[in-house]
């Protein structure tokens, strides 16, 4: 439902067809999301009929920029899928991220859940359908059925919220299950369709670095440091004179974390800096 071309007859609404050469289409899509003009990229929409686990989707939803209709399982039998976890993907809490996962769990422990999810989803289905035939009212008999539970749905978005989803879903920090899913979307669906604005995207958005007004004053303190003469970096030490004011009486700081990661990224600061990574 439209490609790079949509893109630029939107913003050019006032040009005919032809005036404009393929590479003049290229630098203005790039100025566009460079300078966050969103509307041209409003104008360009994808329909998808997806299918996805109940965990996945109950993040998916909470993008409310986009048209939903899903499969009713009040109207219609659940889908008879579910998804399975394999022994090595089975991930540990984080320590500092509260909803997010950590290291991979041991193997022989992934085999043991494994096969205890494939067999909670059996006897799940299976009270499922007993209750069914028991003439119990498909709205209430689904209630004890997993998260894995798949469930289906056509999801319309426009192309500037379908790149905002993919911007959050695709992140290192997003949950892995959906993450693939943005991931196959963006590589396999939105790069061939739309290659130009695509390519942007990754510029501007996945790949750049924003720094904050308390960034660039941390960048500015450490240039009027000297580095050490051998060094092409400055030091944590002097990473935590320059710091912001804001910071210094807290024992912990996410955004003090994420100021030097981004240093690191320059190339400001070791990686092996505290917090870094």
């Amino acid at each position: 439902m439209g490609d790079d071309a949509a893109v630029v007859q939107a913003a050019r609404v006032s040009y005919g067809e032809g005036t404009r050469q393929r590479s003049d289409d290229r630098t203005l899509i790039r100025y566009l999301l460079r300078h966050r003009h969103t509307t041209p990229f409003e104008m360009a929409e994808l329909k998808f009929l997806i299918r996805v686990p109940m965990d996945c989707w109950r993040q998916w939803i909470r993008h409310r920029t986009a048209s939903v209709n899903e499969y009713s399982t009040r109207y219609s039998v659940a889908i008879d899928s579910m998804q399975t976890t394999s022994p090595g993907e089975w991930r540990t809490q984080a320590v500092q991220n509260r909803q997010g996962s950590g290291i991979e769990l041991p193997i022989d422990l992934g085999d043991k859940l494994t096969a205890e999810e494939h067999h909670f989803q059996h006897q799940a289905r299976q009270l499922y359908l007993q209750r069914l035939e028991a003439g119990v009212a498909r709205e209430q008999a689904r209630k004890d059925l997993p998260l894995s539970t798949y469930t289906e749905a056509y999801w319309k978005i426009d192309l500037h919220n379908l790149l905002h989803f993919l911007a959050l879903r695709s992140d290192e920090h997003a949950q892995a299950e959906i993450r693939a899913y943005a991931q196959t979307i963006g590589e396999q669906i939105v790069a061939k369709l739309f290659p130009v604005a695509w390519e942007a995207f990754g510029d501007y958005r996945v790949r750049s670095l924003n720094l904050t007004a308390l960034d660039v004053g941390v960048i500015q303190r450490l240039m009027v440091r000297l580095r050490p003469s051998q060094s092409s970096t400055w030091s944590e030490e002097d990473f935590l004179a320059a710091q912001d004011p804001s910071w210094l009486p807290l024992p912990r700081s996410r955004e003090r974390d994420e100021c030097r990661a981004k240093l690191v990224r320059l190339g400001m600061l070791p990686a092996e800096s505290p917090e870094a990574q």
